[in-house]
Formats: structure tokens, sequence, C-alpha cells
């Protein structure tokens, strides 16, 4: 059976078993072609009307990216929970030094300061979930 599953905001065509056929997971129509990177659409109507208008979503913002970020502003290069902060404002840092840590998937990762600089501000605290390019930390 295909299925499309859409994860932040990017949907795949996957294809699934069905391991208890007694589960009635027949769709309720065809579903859409869609790959990744390319705009879903809404299936046709059923007595070959035009296609109906795709539902209103709500949009975000891009979240800043490593390289689209000022060099200053440190973004989590993954989604995980914040395990510890090492750092406080007002703290000048040298490059290199941990000044986080997240957990994801049960693995740590370290968060260093790219360059020196002193902390203007810290986003998250200890315990926060945060998502992948999320803003961490700000250095001046």
């Amino acid at each position: 059976m295909k299925l499309k599953i859409t994860v932040h905001g990017v949907a795949y065509e996957v294809e699934v078993e069905v391991i208890d056929p007694g589960d009635d997971l027949t769709p309720a129509g065809p579903l859409p072609t869609v790959r990744a990177g390319a705009a879903p659409t809404a299936p046709a109507p059923e007595g070959g009307g035009a296609a109906a208008a795709p539902s209103a979503r709500p949009t975000r913002a891009a979240a800043p990216t490593a390289g689209d970020a000022d060099p200053s502003t440190i973004v989590s290069p993954i989604a995980g929970t914040v395990l510890e902060v090492q750092c406080a404002v007002g703290e000048a840092v040298e490059a290199q030094k941990v000044l986080l840590v997240i957990e994801a998937m049960k693995m740590k990762t370290s968060i260093a300061a790219p360059s020196a600089g002193t902390v203007k501000k810290i986003h998250v605290a200890a315990g926060d979930a945060v998502r992948e390019n999320q803003v961490l930390v700000e250095l001046e």
C-alpha cells in the first residue's frame, strides 16, 4: 500500500506492508503522487469536475540555517533536548569552547563556539526541546 507522509513540510511517498489485514486502512480515494520537494496537489473530486483547492495550512518562516545565519548566532544542527548549558550571559568564551550539550536518540552532541566572543543571549535552558536550525546562543 502506498501512503503519503509529510515530515517538516516535505512530503514523501512511501510503500508500507499491512501486517494485520483486519484493519481497514484503505484510503477513501486515490492518493496524490508527491515526490520530495514537490508541492502537494489535491486529488480530483469524484464526478470529473475541477480539482478542489487544497485546504489552507498555516505556513511558517524558514528557520535560519548555519550558512545563512550571522556567524555570531549559533543554531542547533539537530533536533533534540538540551541536556546542559555550560555558559552564562556576559561570559567571555574562546573558540571551540563547549556552550551546551544536546541529546538526540540517546546520543549527546556538544555545541561549541565557532569563534571567540562574549555570550550576548542564551535562547534555551536545560530540558528544552529544540528543533534543527533553532537559534541557541548569540555571541558578540
